[in-house]
């Protein structure tokens, strides 16, 4: 039979009916979620056994079924799923016939333009092909019969099964360790921007793989919100589909705005939030299933070695070893578990001493225990007693176990009720594609880093708790520095710190951007800058507990928020406060007194009149993980003053792909031939090449000589490389914003841009500047991600500050030129 014939002849069963159906009910906004997955598959049921009835009729087969598998077998099609079906026959049909059968039903499913995954089998050949490949294992877990001979399929499906709990010694590991590649493939869902609903860790792949695991009777998930996780995860896919018209499972930054309003939710970060909980709660219930499967196969490839140990059934069976941990807690059998004598209704520590315990020990806390606990402990007086507090700090610094405890905790609830305030950064998205983590995971990984640096610090205690709390006020409108410390404050209050400990954290929480900050995007060599930090901090051991958490926070971030650079401008910056704190006082730096170096350039720039350059590779320091680290090249520039000179130079350095890390410049007098003073421009700049190695000194001087005299077009050039390598589509940047740093200095006016970052943004910045008629003493760069946050010390003409109404206006310019 062709292609036309089998198209003419199933026009009957009504495609065309299905597909206007079809649209009806995908058009039907009221009938949603589980509804509307369960009216699809149904619809399509329908349409397919009428093309399957038909079919089979005239091609004379008997003794066969058509079977839905996969998500299409569960009753779960999503508007773009695709169909899994499965032609099942018993082998007594001629092959052409089947064959004619399979036709007449697959290609109206492709005339529609539906995607479909299909294959003929008989029951042999299929639980043959399951024994061989995993997948197709796990899709006929879920078969359910479509039409046709019903009993072939029921006779299929308890074969299937039986293989599957026969089997799951071995096929259990293998499926674990698929989920665990997927995993490292497609990342955590909990945590992503961009997430795949289906393949990424916590999604639905998994939720299918828990019901695999429960159907091998060898252990089961825990229920408590896993249907609701995944029914949230599957909305979301269908609201999904429906907005791009595709079948997609990646939640695309450009399509959640949609996909939340399609859903009746008030924005993208609610959308997220919800899918991360969603994610949350799979996964913790992955993990917890994982652990008891690896536990049950353990104890059962033990058994037959036990058995003839016993000889003969003299013994009993032995009952799992319990080691004390702490006053209450017991590890028994790679777990932490209560003691028997153990009473959480009137021990309200106990829950802080198992986690502690637990994340000492680096073992995981039974899920009974945890709902044990989470039922019944007694609430914590407030403040809380001291030893609730110091198992606090314990279970913060256990170092990377902390994290596996913490989740378990925060997946029963507890740590809300610990720490109330901790509900508005749960499962809270960071939209800043530096972050790695949600807000609530990333305190966690501060307090992480920061065990690692309480050998440091007199104070590890303040360390710890200032490290969970620091971001806390992301879950609050406006300044989260600003909202955190009040609620730091209070909950440091609560977990029962002293008045001053409490004024301690409240004010690393207050500052814990300031050091990191200042040292990016302030001049170090200004005076005002080390005494404001001063001011700020007010002490040694305050400084020394921010230095860390600094370090700390910035770690945890992600890998763009910390490097050997930026530590040894936290260092240096930290060293001058210091200082100011033990009762020195910074000294004014000497404007007129260039380096040798940079005197032998001008001397040479002089008498050439010409730009003259000299590149110095820094030596290199330790990174954060022992590794070493360059921190970048110093590029020194003399030339004769003239107009122009920033932004050609910013201009060269984009064409030769060096990233600008700090600049310095500097106006100076030298005698000439006649004997006349002449005013040169001297420039010290910190660059680091994007990749590559560094261009030669020769070929940077000769393109800054074109860009000056005009014959080399910078914009142009920059412009032509932006356009042959585009940036990939996302989400659309936030507009430019350009400010005026309030007392930022007393010898100039900071103006701090902050953009997304671009090749050549600081050539256009330059531009600006060089056209608002100021002079650039100083540039600091730092670069987060896609975010540029530049500041410029300007001054007007006459080397002075400008006036407030002058620099707003300075501000507007640049802003303007920039959007």
């Amino acid at each position: 039979m062709t292609r036309t014939e089998v198209t003419t002849e199933t026009e009957g069963s009504g495609p065309s009916g299905y597909a206007a159906a079809r649209l009806r009910l995908l058009q039907q906004e009221a009938r949603s979620g589980p509804p509307r997955r369960a009216a699809l598959a149904r619809l399509t049921d329908d349409w397919l056994t009428g093309l399957f009835t038909a079919a089979a009729t005239r091609a004379g087969v008997r003794g066969a079924a058509l079977v839905a598998v996969g998500g299409y077998g569960r009753g779960e099609l999503s508007p773009r799923s695709d169909l899994d079906l499965l032609l099942l026959h018993d082998g007594s049909a001629d092959p052409a016939a089947v064959a004619a059968l399979a036709d007449a039903v697959w290609y109206p499913v492709w005339d529609l333009g539906l995607a479909l995954d299909h294959s003929v089998r008989t029951p042999g050949e299929a639980r043959k092909t399951a024994s061989e490949d995993l997948k197709v294992q796990l899709g006929l877990l879920d078969a359910r019969p479509v039409a046709g001979d019903l009993g072939l399929v029921a006779s299929l499906r308890t074969a299937i099964l039986a293989d599957w709990r026969n089997q799951a010694p071995k096929r259990l590991p293998a499926l674990h360790e698929l989920c665990q590649e997927r995993a490292e493939r497609a990342g955590e869902l909990q945590f992503l921007l961009e997430p795949d609903l289906k393949e990424a860790r916590g999604g639905l792949r998994d939720a299918t793989a828990l019901r695999a695991v429960a159907a091998s009777w060898v252990a089961d998930a825990p229920r408590e919100g896993l249907a609701e996780a995944r029914r949230t995860l599957l909305d979301a896919r269908d609201a999904l589909h429906l907005t791009t018209g595709r079948a997609t499972d990646r939640l695309a930054l450009q399509e959640q705005d949609q996909v939340a309003a399609a859903l009746g939710l008030l924005d993208a970060d609610t959308l997220l939030r919800q899918v991360y909980e969603a994610a949350r709660t799979v996964s913790y219930a992955t993990d917890v299933t994982w652990r008891e499967v690896n536990r049950v196969l353990r104890a059962r490839s033990a058994r037959p070695r036990l058995r003839a140990l016993l000889s003969g059934g003299l013994g009993t069976k032995p009952t799992p070893e319990r080691t004390p941990l702490a006053d209450g807690v017991v590890d028994a059998d790679g777990e932490v578990v209560l003691a028997r004598a153990a009473r959480p209704e009137r021990d309200p520590v106990l829950t802080l001493r198992a986690a502690a315990a637990a994340a000492e020990a680096g073992l995981p806390l039974s899920r009974h225990l945890v709902r044990h606990l989470a039922a019944t402990a007694r609430p914590l007086p407030v403040p809380w007693p001291p030893e609730a507090r110091e198992e606090l700090v314990t279970l913060l610094g256990a170092g990377e176990a902390t994290v596996g405890v913490w989740e378990a905790l925060e997946a029963e609830g507890i740590v809300t009720r610990l720490l109330p305030d901790w509900e508005r950064v749960h499962c809270r998205p960071q939209r800043n594609p530096v972050h790695t983590w949600t807000v609530d995971r990333h305190l966690v990984e501060t307090a992480v880093r920061a065990a690692s640096l309480t050998r440091r610090v007199h104070r590890p205690d303040l360390l710890l708790v200032a490290a969970l709390l620091h971001d806390i006020g992301k879950g609050w409108p406006g300044d989260h520095s600003v909202a955190g410390e009040v609620i730091a404050r209070d909950m440091a209050t609560r977990i029962g710190f002293d008045q001053h400990d409490v004024g301690v954290i409240a004010t690393l929480v207050r500052h814990h951007l300031l050091l990191v900050d200042t040292a990016t995007r302030r001049d170090l060599d200004d005076p005002a800058t080390v005494q404001a930090v001063a001011g700020a901090v007010s002490n040694a051991s305050t400084l020394e507990l921010l230095h860390a958490l600094t370090e700390a926070d910035a770690l945890a971030t992600g890998p763009a928020a910390w490097s050997a650079w930026r530590a040894s401008l936290v260092a240096d910056l930290v060293k001058r406060v210091g200082a100011v704190l033990a009762g020195e006082f910074p000294e004014e730096p000497d404007d007129e007194a260039p380096s040798a170096e940079h005197e032998r350039l001008a001397i040479e720039a002089l008498r050439t009149g010409e730009p003259v350059l000299a590149l110095h590779t820094q030596p290199e320091e330790p990174a954060g993980d022992g590794e070493v680290e360059p921190v970048g090249v110093e590029l020194l520039i003399a030339l004769p003053d003239r107009p122009g000179v920033l932004p050609a130079a910013a201009g060269v350095l984009a064409l030769h792909r060096l990233t600008v890390r700090a600049a310095d410049l500097r106006a100076v007098e030298l005698p000439n031939e006649v004997g006349e003073r002449a005013d040169l421009l001297l420039l010290s700049w910190r660059v680091a090449a994007e990749y590559g190695s560094l261009p030669q000194a020769a070929r940077l001087r000769a393109d800054l000589v074109r860009a000056l005299d005009g014959s080399l077009d910078i914009r142009a050039r920059l412009a032509e490389r932006e356009a042959a390598y585009p940036r990939r589509r996302g989400v659309k940047a936030p507009p430019p914003r350009v400010t005026v740093a309030a007392a930022g200095s007393r010898r100039a006016t900071v103006i701090e841009v902050r953009a997304q970052d671009a090749p050549g943004l600081l050539h256009r910045i330059g531009n600006a500047l060089e056209r608002s008629a100021v002079r650039v003493r100083s540039a600091h760069v730092s670069t987060l991600g896609a975010n540029a946050v530049d500041a410029f010390y300007v001054t007007g003409t006459d080397g002075d500050p400008l006036s407030p109404a002058r620099a707003s206006e300075v501000a507007r310019e640049v802003e303007k030129a920039l959007g």
